[in-house]
């Protein structure tokens, strides 16, 4: 599925180094340093030039001959951590995408913090990088978009869009695979459920959780408030949510479902801790489709995305931006299936007969 949105380009008068150099009180050979991705330059005096020159449409040589053909064959990837193994997997997909068409790949991650991810933006600015990939946008904070838009980098997300920010975007049916994974475990007959998600201000997370609600109302099932829990994407997080749902033996939910893989192994790994025998005790199933995940050692019920394909498709979308300014936005949905384990109860036997693919 592809939507265009067309882009258009304001004339700016030429701005020199000069008078970016004036407005922020340095020197010329300051700014020089930090637009060749120099070192020697502080953190935020680094953040002020680049803030000054995008204020007044200074263009660097580097960045001009970009745009003019002439490629750094560098691209940014941005992931909120590299403790998360999705990030990891995309990561390595995407530098051999990359590298497949002889480009390096320049990795930051953010945290998940928004201060840190405008800080990553400027960064790859100053670094003239041909493009970026994304998997650690936030949704209603566009500001690091304004500021590789000013310098002309073309974004794609992928897994999580970001609100008000032009840019393309890769990634799965959030909602329809959440319907279709609480809709497996309500199939189990449970009606004690909780969720638990990554930060609600990623939209894959934000769309997981809404569709676990909506489709557990659905079939007459109220999720409390208190078992609606958004933590950290990382299995740390997930042990930390299950500490606070599962800490009254009298008060437990029968199935904990989650948006993450890391986050439903901390769920498991807590549970097995603390005497709580998976599925007999507690279903729990995550999100994403991990190698390990799927193994006959956890047998997770999850959501599988496609990684590699996903990690190929951003790659080449933003090539065509690279090589195409002028080129529309797309929005690519790929294919994910459900993989029923045994942490939902179900028996091995069943493996393929409950196994679906989705467009």
């Amino acid at each position: 599925m592809m939507q265009e949105v067309e882009h258009g380009e304001l004339s700016r008068p030429r701005v020199s180094a000069a008078q970016v150099a004036r407005a922020c009180g340095v020197s010329t050979a300051t700014v020089s340093y930090v637009f060749n991705g120099k070192t020697g330059v502080s953190s935020a005096v680094r953040r002020q030039i680049i803030e000054k020159a995008n204020e007044l449409g200074y263009r660097s040589p580097l960045t001009s001959a970009m745009h003019n053909r002439s490629l750094t064959r560098v691209i940014g990837l941005i992931v909120p951590s590299m403790v998360n193994y999705m990030h990891m997997h995309w990561a390595q997909a995407i530098i051999e995408a990359a590298a497949e068409e002889g480009y390096d790949v320049f990795v930051s991650t953010t945290g998940d913090d928004p201060e840190r991810l405008d800080h990553v933006a400027s960064t790859l600015s100053a670094r003239n990088v041909d493009g970026v990939i994304s998997t650690g946008g936030m949704r209603l904070d566009a500001r690091s978009y304004g500021t590789l838009n000013s310098a002309r980098i073309p974004v794609v997300n992928l897994s999580r869009k970001v609100e008000h920010a032009s840019a393309s975007f890769i990634g799965i049916d959030d909602a329809l695979a959440a319907r279709e994974l609480m809709t497996h475990v309500l199939g189990h007959g449970v009606t004690r459920i909780a969720t638990v998600i990554g930060p609600r201000f990623s939209t894959a997370s934000a769309d997981r959780e809404k569709a676990f609600i909506e489709t557990a109302a659905e079939h007459g099932i109220s999720i409390p408030g208190d078992w609606k829990v958004s933590t950290r994407l990382h299995r740390n997080g997930g042990r930390i949510a299950a500490e606070e749902l599962l800490g009254d033996p009298d008060n437990r939910p029968e199935a904990i479902v989650c948006g993450s893989d890391e986050v439903a192994l901390g769920v498991i790994e807590h549970s097995v801790v603390n005497g709580i025998s998976i599925p007999d005790d507690l279903i729990v199933v995550g999100s994403d489709g991990l190698a390990r995940s799927r193994s006959p050692l956890m047998g997770m019920t999850t959501i599988v995305q496609p990684v590699a394909e996903m990690a190929k498709a951003a790659f080449s979308v933003l090539l065509d931006h690279i090589e195409d300014p002028g080129a529309p936005t797309r929005e690519v949905i790929c294919r994910h299936q459900i993989h029923t384990g045994t942490s939902c109860g179900c028996h091995p036997d069943s493996f393929n007969a409950l196994s679906t693919t989705r467009d």
